[in-house]
């Protein structure tokens, strides 16, 4: 494999996270807000998420049923695209209808900086991929709004992920015959949801081998939390942590809030906290020089 400075610079955040799949298996932290974004690329990690769970609930206080809207969901991709030059990759949930409707939704998300769209099979209204009583389209319908979403896109190197949720409303046979199915329409990268043990993350390596695959390392869901190590060894490519730092966060505000009610104060949590020069450290920001981070004016 050529060193990094053998190669020519991608053409668009697109084409880096084809080249980051060429390279071997890396983790996408999701980003809740797009503070969260830039600690994610200070701290060297390859790509970003946007999970439509923590959208849902973290930005919109909803729970992940399909209630967000396409606007919604672009608004929120221009903001941590924004934030960061590494690559996104965005959870548009069903693609908001059918075929005409994903062409729609992927132009839309590609123009306000995604380099990933993620599109699954379920029916709406759609349910958490871990949760039961969940209904899947028809694989054919789906195979349509791929190939929807591939013909709509307007840079090539914008990757399209064929998602399917067949795990866990029918059986892992349906699973891959679904993915084959949307890999033939034109899915990128496959991913398969909520498997259930180790063997099955193997069995969908050995079917899949050569084509990237994501998987979801959500917690408190039906799929073993396993290393990246291990999910190489498998084959898979892109691994997901699409709540973490929100579920996180969560618990240190409710621990702070509790200790607020309780001492009167917050002073005990001084040491947990980022810094007021940790955070203008993150933002690039010199609060001698706010003109600096004005916009330009004519």
């Amino acid at each position: 494999m050529p060193s990094s400075s053998d190669r020519s610079p991608p053409t668009s955040r697109g084409a880096a996270l084809r080249r980051l799949a060429e390279e071997g298996t890396f983790a996408i932290p999701g980003a809740p807000i797009a503070l969260a974004a830039k600690i994610i690329e200070r701290e060297g990690f390859e790509a970003i998420y946007l999970s439509g769970a923590a959208f849902s609930a973290g930005i919109l206080g909803v729970p992940d049923i399909g209630l967000l809207t396409l606007d919604q969901l672009v608004a929120q991709t221009r903001l941590l695209a924004s934030a960061v030059e590494i690559p996104l990759v965005v959870d548009a949930d069903t693609g908001f209808g059918g075929p005409e409707s994903v062409a729609e939704c992927v132009q839309k998300l590609e123009a306000a900086g995604a380099a990933a769209i993620q599109l699954e099979d379920q029916r709406r209204p759609k349910r958490c991929g871990h949760l039961p009583g969940k209904e899947i389209v028809e694989p054919e319908e789906m195979a349509e709004k791929i190939a929807a979403a591939c013909a709509a896109r307007r840079d090539p190197d914008t990757v399209i992920i064929g998602r399917s949720d067949a795990r866990g409303v029918t059986d892992l046979d349906d699973c891959l015959r679904r993915l084959r199915l949307y890999r033939e329409a034109g899915a990128d990268w496959l991913f398969p949801e909520a498997l259930a043990s180790r063997a099955e993350f193997q069995t969908v390596g050995r079917a899949f081998a050569g084509t990237p695959l994501v998987a979801n390392m959500t917690e408190f869901g039906v799929s073993p939390l396993l290393t990246l190590d291990e999910l190489s060894g498998y084959g898979f490519t892109a691994v997901l942590y699409p709540v973490t730092l929100l579920r996180l966060a969560m618990k240190a505000i409710e621990a702070g809030l509790g200790l607020i009610a309780d001492e009167g104060s917050q002073e005990g949590l001084l040491d947990l906290m980022q810094s007021r020069e940790e955070l203008y450290d993150l933002l690039g920001y010199d609060p001698k020089q706010p003109e600096k981070h004005l916009p330009a004016t004519n």
